[in-house]
């Protein structure tokens, strides 16, 4: 099932999640849930506070993983910086260049609650900053400056208004 996915503004998006303790069938239903919304949108990871639910876990599938879940994730040894566009299904339209570490240990439970833990460069290691963050209650638009942060404003209000159309360049969250 689709679930809607909440935008800026939304209360959720700004509230750090709770732990994941149960990893049960209803766990396993929404990350099916949660996948099928994360490729209908199309992006390449979702957290679960932008589908409304405020627990520590994210989908992804940074197109060499295929579709990978994480709970409870923790980030270690970031190495390097890469300065990317970013994008956000939660915020539909802009793409901007964002800071992130160019390489990032990710370690978390994966279904049944067990640990593990992922090395990620480029693009995964994006993946991990940007979802983790939301985990957080933290945007991609709080990590840059002012400017930034206005432009991203600026054209997701362009957007909003039907005055320009959604890039379809390949971000984090977002296509």
């Amino acid at each position: 099932m689709i679930i809607p996915i909440r935008t800026l503004g939304d209360p959720v998006l700004k509230s750090p999640s709770k732990p994941v303790e149960r990893f049960d069938e209803a766990l396993r239903h929404l990350v099916e849930d949660m996948f099928a919304t994360m490729y209908d949108a199309p992006g390449v990871g979702l957290a679960a506070p932008q589908v409304g639910i405020s627990l520590r876990l994210f989908v992804f599938d940074s197109g060499v993983t295929g579709p990978m879940f994480m709970a409870n994730p923790e980030l270690l040894s970031a190495e390097g910086e890469l300065v990317e566009e970013e994008g956000c299904l939660s915020i539909p339209g802009p793409f901007y260049p964002t800071h992130r570490s160019a390489k990032i240990i990710c370690r978390g439970q994966d279904l049944h609650g067990k640990p593990y833990e992922m090395s990620g460069e480029g693009l995964l290691a994006r993946i991990f900053q940007h979802e983790t963050d939301h985990l957080q209650g933290t945007l991609f638009i709080d990590r840059l400056d002012e400017d930034g942060r206005k432009a991203v404003l600026a054209e997701l209000r362009r957007f909003e208004l039907g005055l320009s159309e959604p890039r379809t360049r390949h971000g984090v969250d977002g296509t």
